[in-house]
């Protein structure tokens, strides 16, 4: 059986962000909450690290840059973890996808 959705998601940027993979489920808002507080730990104290991150997933430039230039402080972590999320979760559909036909 397949995952869920979300969980193959969260799987896909644990494993870039570096962090545990559970195998509880849960909803797509309680991972954003985890992915920005990773994301958050990351702008913090390796925005290096957390940019080749972004490369490696394919985010697009242009969105980060966005993201990077126009989202309030406080907001940055939650916006980029859910460009990221968003970013893997149509890896995982587009796969989804292709793999059953």
């Amino acid at each position: 059986m397949l995952p869920s959705i979300p969980q193959e998601t969260f799987s896909l940027v644990a494993k870039e962000l570096q962090l545990s993979d559970s195998q509880a489920e849960f909803t797509e808002e309680e991972a954003l909450v985890e992915l920005s507080k990773a994301v958050g730990q990351l702008l913090d104290r390796h925005l290096e690290k957390l940019l080749q991150i972004c490369y490696r997933v394919d985010l697009p430039e242009q969105q980060l840059k966005q993201i990077l230039h126009e989202s309030a402080p406080e907001q940055l972590a939650k916006d980029l973890a859910k460009a990221l999320w968003e970013r893997q979760k149509q890896k995982v559909l587009l796969r989804r996808r292709y793999s059953s036909q």
